[in-house]
């Protein structure tokens, strides 16, 4: 049995198929991976990066990906903005969006992690506003779930990197993005 873990570049489709609509300039994980029969064990939007867990056992997969098994998954977010007290406190409270309220999460104002890689392209920046940083670990995982959660608190999502999934973090198994490799899978779940 493999676990990979994946630094998903920004842009990069988070599948091995290509989608003709996107065009062929769109790279998937093909065009990194070429392991047999290995899967995503979850997912990430093209315009997230980070960490990402790939096996070819079916088993670990769903224990990975399902938010029933709450393996924690913390993102770096840089945001349009800087978070105070009273928007750190609505993160972390359930928040309504509409279609769901979210589970209750520990978010906290962080540096520029000095591990992280420059992204490319790199973001906008506007002169007159600032921008911060957010790390949002959540043990659930819903479509933009963070893009759309700092977006209702007033902070919009500039950047969104997932730097850990359960025992596995990029700061401890630095990764750059493009790069992979295979961990034992009896790691997870500790």
């Amino acid at each position: 049995m493999s676990l990979i873990l994946f630094n998903k570049p920004f842009q990069v489709l988070c599948q091995f198929s290509r989608e003709p609509d996107r065009g062929p300039e769109h790279q998937t994980l093909a065009d990194y991976l070429t392991i047999p029969g290995i899967y995503p064990a979850g997912r990430l939007d093209a315009d997230s990066e980070g960490l990402m867990l790939l096996t070819d056992d079916g088993r670990l997969q769903h224990q990975i990906a399902h938010p029933d098994h709450k393996e924690a998954k913390t993102y770096l977010v840089q945001v349009d903005g800087i978070a105070d007290a009273a928007a750190l406190a609505r993160l972390q409270a359930p928040l309504d969006l509409g279609d769901f309220i979210t589970k209750p999460c520990r978010a906290v104002a962080i540096a520029e992690p000095e591990w992280l890689w420059p992204r490319n392209p790199p973001i906008r920046v506007r002169q007159d506003k600032p921008t911060g940083w957010i790390a949002i670990t959540l043990e659930e995982g819903k479509n933009r779930q963070v893009r759309r959660m700092t977006a209702a608190v007033g902070l919009p999502t500039l950047r969104l990197v997932r730097s850990s999934i359960g025992p596995f973090s990029l700061a401890t198994h630095p990764l750059m993005p493009g790069e992979w490799m295979e961990v034992p899978a009896a790691d997870i779940g500790k």
